[in-house]
């Protein structure tokens, strides 16, 4: 076993924690377990979760995966953890959480966003302040909506933690944060990498809040080692190190191997995710690029929709198909799906920026209402999104060779081809479709060989960690292109009535 250089890499996200062991030698996958995660709801907009069950959930993920491994736990040398970004965690003294975590895609906050935008002088204000748009689903709205809603309780708050810094303060019992995931919080400066202390005193004149900001560490510096005691309940190694660890997408990004210029990462999963890697912060003019800090040392520039396979899952639960059904009626529908458009946004959508937007099919006639049309317009009204997101990274001067598909979605031949022809480029997944985890694993080894002073360039780790699988390569057809373009036109004008 002395041979092998074992990580293990988590990500904690809104459905469940998933966890996988690397052998960073030989880069092979040895195992993976999971655990899933409920969520708190409410017809306000309510979108939170209990930290117990992160809790549980990873070390039930991480037994699992040790198991289907079949790895000595005492052989891990250090562990990463990717975490859903945005998340507010509110601890007392003593360390324990005093409610339930807000998450990403809460909107109960959306008058307080408001008032917030208003104060730092509307979008332009905010981009020249912060470098990024400040959104509802970011933390900044949820502190202030605490101190309204819950007064008691934030008299009481001595942490604010990410969901990730919480899983590393659990770990560890060291309060810390990296630039990628703070970059989502709406009080850091993504030029400067930063935490923006005038706007937290802005909002709590006491400083209360400062206080109990986590100190920001470089991604390629260890949080810690792991607490004997948490250690020994994990059934792994005491002596491994825990890495800086970073946001999904951060983690996302390192899973791909997006750590240059050039390559681009879509994220198929229940939210929609496009981004690139930059060595500069070329903050966009447009709101709906987010110009967050990497978690690899640079900049990573990002549009989010808010409707993916969510909104597939809900016309596939109305025709109550299978996903292999769903699929093969998506490919019988010709491109356009004879004039049936849908425009998805089910929760509102972040971009194209329309918060308070509901979903729509429309170009319905008598004679193309079938259910090959409708599941078309989905998928195609999804990737529009996301088109129209890439449009605007591709104006602020970005390029690419191909995109790297991750997520739920890119297991679909015809969604990949869907992507390639709306995209005009070619498109490839990675082996290793659990692609958070596995930037967290090589993230906790590119961690290890700087403490131990061997530094392994983390390009190094990427070409030996991460698989592209070739059988997926879905190049654009000529033909397809075209008719593509004449679809997502028609979308546009739809769009530009709403």
């Amino acid at each position: 076993m002395a041979n092998q250089h074992l990580f293990l890499g988590i990500d904690c996200g809104t459905q469940g924690t998933k966890a996988l062991v690397l052998d960073a030698l030989s880069g092979q996958v040895l195992g993976q377990g999971s655990a899933a995660h409920t969520l708190i709801s409410g017809a306000n907009g309510r979108r939170e979760q209990d930290t117990a069950q992160w809790l549980e959930a990873f070390t039930l993920a991480t037994r699992r995966a040790l198991l289907a491994a079949n790895v000595d736990g005492m052989d891990i040398l250090g562990v990463g953890v990717s975490g859903q970004q945005h998340g507010l965690v509110l601890l007392d003294e003593q360390g324990q959480a005093l409610r339930p975590a807000k998450l990403w895609c809460d909107t109960e906050t959306i008058a307080q966003n408001d008032r917030l935008l208003a104060h730092l002088g509307g979008e332009k204000g905010s981009l020249e302040r912060l470098g990024v748009v400040i959104a509802p689903g970011y933390t900044l709205s949820k502190l202030l909506w605490t101190k309204e809603q819950h007064p008691e309780i934030f008299s009481r708050i001595a942490r604010i933690l990410l969901p990730h810094d919480f899983l590393n303060y659990w770990l560890t019992g060291r309060s810390c944060s990296e630039y990628g995931d703070a970059s989502g919080t709406g009080y850091f400066n993504v030029r400067s990498r930063q935490w923006d202390l005038q706007l937290l005193r802005d909002i709590d004149p006491t400083g209360r809040l400062q206080a109990a900001l986590p100190e920001l560490i470089d991604a390629h510096a260890a949080v810690g080692t792991v607490l004997p005691g948490i250690a020994e309940h994990l059934g792994i190694n005491p002596q491994a190190l825990v890495s800086s660890g970073g946001g999904d997408n951060m983690m996302g990004a390192i899973g791909t191997g997006n750590i240059q210029p050039g390559a681009i990462t879509m994220s198929l999963g229940s939210s929609g995710t496009v981004y690139a890697y930059a060595d500069q912060p070329n903050v966009s003019a447009d709101a709906s690029v987010a110009t967050f800090c990497s978690s690899s040392g640079g900049w990573l520039p990002l549009i989010c929709t808010m409707n993916l396979t969510n909104a597939t899952g809900v016309i596939r639960e109305l025709l109550e198909l299978d996903i292999e059904r769903f699929n093969d009626w998506v490919a019988m529908a010709p491109i356009g799906a004879e004039g049936v458009c849908m425009l998805p946004f089910l929760n509102g959508e972040r971009v194209p920026a329309l918060p308070h937007a509901t979903g729509s099919v429309l170009g319905v006639t008598m004679t193309n209402l079938t259910r090959a049309n409708l599941c078309r317009a989905v998928v195609e009204g999804t990737t529009f999104g996301l088109r129209y997101g890439l449009d605007l990274m591709r104006h602020n001067g970005l390029h690419s060779r191909s995109i790297c598909l991750i997520g739920g979605g890119s297991r679909s031949q015809v969604w990949r081809q869907i992507v390639a022809d709306t995209m005009n480029t070619p498109v490839i997944c990675t082996e290793q479709s659990e692609a958070a985890a596995l930037g967290a694993a090589i993230q906790a080894a590119w961690c290890k060989s700087w403490a131990s002073g061997q530094e392994h360039s983390l390009a190094d780790l990427c070409a030996r960690c991460v698989k592209l699988d070739q059988a997926s390569k879905t190049l654009p057809i000529a033909e397809n292109v075209t008719a593509s373009q004449k679809a997502y036109e028609r979308y546009q004008q739809h769009v530009a009535t709403l």
